[in-house]
């Protein structure tokens, strides 16, 4: 009763189906050049932006964020005088930093104390 143990299932995986699957579903690639792009090694950028928490806010009247009972104070910057009910997001990382984006643009970065970190200090902590 029942089915059977097949003596070689791994027999028949290697010499049957895999050749008959991979005829079926093989395609020539149009480009032969490899489609991996190599790691520049900028960890400080987008690897550290892509291990982060992520959450979305929307800036409040007063031009700040609140995120886990802190009031983050945006600063005016050259392309925006305020983000009133501007959609952004919230970066936290887990050395406690944190920054605000407002779409791919970094528009503040805080101790997490919440205390703005100077742009010079950024700079510096980049290189």
């Amino acid at each position: 009763m029942g089915s059977r143990p097949c003596k070689r299932p791994t027999g028949f995986l290697k010499e049957v189906y895999l050749p008959e699957h991979n005829g079926l579903f093989t395609k020539e690639p149009e480009d032969t050049a490899s489609a991996f792009v190599p790691f520049t090694g900028h960890v400080t950028g987008h690897v550290r932006d892509t291990l982060c928490v992520q959450e979305e806010r929307v800036v409040g009247n007063d031009n700040t964020v609140r995120y886990k009972g802190l009031a983050l104070q945006i600063a005016a910057n050259r392309h925006r005088h305020h983000f009133v009910k501007a959609k952004v997001r919230v970066h936290d990382y887990p050395d406690g930093e944190l920054a605000i984006f407002h779409g791919p643009r970094c528009i503040g970065r805080y101790q997490s104390d919440g205390l703005p970190i100077k742009q010079e200090m950024s700079k510096q902590k980049a290189a």
